[in-house]
């Protein structure tokens, strides 16, 4: 029987990084999409590729680049067996190679550059990544076929980046291609949005994530890739993210000083403080974690419905806890603890005291009056 995407990337291990992975999982339907426009003969010349972080928008672009690399010369042409089914280029394809080298002339790749001094990408795309852009489309391709520019992620370029896109997207030199991916595709110029032809990307389904996770981490047990998944909601990145940071225990530990409400356990509560800041980005994760959980529990109070659990058991906390305050009430704590988390950094306030205090908050609205 023949393996899908997913099952055949599971007997490799670790997971490929975007330029060299050639098992694209899911989004089928966005791929029929591009294939439809190449073979019309009218391929559009910037593509917005959408989707939340991790979901596979860079292992797109770069399959959807090979293909276009490989088969610049044949666009819209009919083969003996009609047009192509599928943007798979073999790896040892001289285009997959290459690029899989970071040595392809034809392709141009735009991102946060690194920053030396502290050692971290920098916070935006700024001008100096795009100005030679609208040079580098106008050349002639090596190879007599077409250029292509992926710019990973599009909405992180700053206003000036972003104008000097702009100007290239108003006037494409032929066969050329821009591939922005974007996270929160709001967040770009509408002008930018009008001119590119719209990608989205569906969320993976449960067991493709887990698949994905298992690949990568052969020895996670099931039980721990599934809570990994739900967590991930679809986007096998994130779901990895937290793997390898450890997040899936700090929402296990999270949960479960949540059910010790309506009193905290104060020891506990620090020592999650302090074991969550311990990492670069453990904050970060934290919070992300803590308002991910309480936006569901919100969900589930206003709907009475319950998301899938993640660990067993949740769902009669959440019960629990949104029977102990009228839902406007919950809402009122859910905007202050997102303020809060917000100026944590704007502002360099204390992070333990701010974990402790979102916590807190939840313990003073359900304690007994």
């Amino acid at each position: 029987m023949k393996k899908n995407a997913a099952e055949t990337l599971a007997d490799q291990a670790p997971l490929p990084e975007p330029h060299a992975n050639h098992h694209l999982v899911g989004h089928e339907a966005s791929e029929q999409d591009v294939l439809a426009s190449w073979a019309s003969g009218r391929m559009h010349h910037a593509w917005l590729i959408s989707g939340k972080r991790g979901i596979g928008k860079a292992t797109f672009a770069y399959r959807l680049a090979r293909f276009v690399l490989a088969e610049g010369s044949g666009q819209g042409a009919q083969g003996l067996f009609g047009p192509p089914h599928s943007l798979d280029i073999p790896a040892d394809h001289p285009v997959s190679r290459r690029i899989a080298q970071g040595a392809h002339p034809d392709l141009r790749i735009v991102q946060r550059q690194w920053d030396e001094k502290k050692k971290r990408r920098k916070g935006e795309i700024v001008i100096d990544d795009v100005r030679s852009i609208g040079t580098f489309l106008s050349m002639t391709s090596g190879d007599g076929g077409w250029r292509v520019v992926v710019v990973d992620a599009a909405d992180e370029m700053n206003r000036n980046a972003a104008n000097a896109l702009l100007k290239v997207l108003e006037e494409p030199p032929k066969r050329s291609l821009l591939l922005l991916l974007a996270h929160n595709p709001a967040r770009l110029l509408p002008t930018i949005r009008s001119r590119c032809r719209r990608l989205t990307l569906s969320p993976l389904a449960d067991e493709q994530v887990v698949t994905l996770v298992r690949s990568a981490m052969p020895d996670l047990g099931v039980d721990d890739a599934q809570s990994l998944a739900h967590l991930g909601e679809g986007s096998a990145g994130r779901a990895l993210e937290l793997a390898e940071a450890g997040g899936l225990e700090l929402y296990q530990t999270m949960i479960a000083l949540l059910r010790g409400l309506p009193r905290l356990d104060v020891v506990g509560l620090h020592a999650f403080a302090d074991h969550a800041l311990r990492g670069d980005d453990g904050f970060r994760m934290t919070a992300e974690l803590f308002l991910w959980w309480f936006g569901r529990a919100l969900a589930a109070g206003g709907r009475g419905q319950a998301p899938v659990e993640v660990i067993p058991g949740e769902n009669a906390l959440v019960r629990t806890l949104m029977a102990s305050a009228p839902l406007d009430q919950w809402v009122q704590v859910w905007e202050k603890v997102n303020r809060l988390f917000e100026r944590a950094d704007a502002v360099n306030l204390d992070k333990k005291q701010v974990l402790i205090s979102a916590f807190s908050a939840i313990e003073r609205l359900v304690r007994p009056r």
